[in-house]
């Protein structure tokens, strides 16, 4: 577009996050999930959990775990939003 990129403007990459922030984001995606027919997603199975901190030799286990929390409430709220429109989208058609 002709213009020089704001260094400050754009997006944090991979390479920007503390690796305690990749390692959750890893073990997020490798955590089982609990889902139930009637409720949908309610969270991860950290069974394993103490396996992926330990594979991963993470150090501050605070904040992976506020880190793996706030990635779980997240995907929480999206399944409830989406079971909620799907109810909805019953409810009109009846």
């Amino acid at each position: 577009m002709g213009n020089e990129p704001i260094l400050e403007d754009l997006p944090p990459s991979w390479d920007d996050l503390p690796e305690v922030v990749i390692d959750a984001v890893n073990t997020f995606s490798q955590l089982g999930d609990r889902i139930y027919p009637d409720i949908g997603y309610v969270g991860k199975d950290y069974t394993n959990l103490n396996v992926f901190i330990d594979l991963y030799g993470v150090a501050d286990n605070e904040f992976f775990i506020n880190v793996l929390t706030w990635l779980d409430s997240r995907a929480i709220k999206k399944s409830q939003e989406s079971l909620k429109r799907e109810r909805d989208k019953l409810n009109r058609k009846h």
